[in-house]
């Protein structure tokens, strides 16, 4: 146990940073999926008032 917490200890930075990484990717993924459904709901709506 000893050389895990001497590993988080000298890396703790990089640690942080793959988090933030997984995180942003996590959002950039939602919010990609989103624009998408909102697309197809204004092509639904504007398909229907022609």
């Amino acid at each position: 146990m000893q050389g895990l917490y001497q590993f988080l200890n000298e890396n703790a930075i990089y640690i942080v940073m793959i988090i933030v990484l997984i995180v942003w990717t996590g959002i950039f993924f939602y919010l990609m999926n989103l624009d998408k459904r909102m697309k197809n709901i204004e092509k639904e709506i504007n398909g229907d008032k022609k």
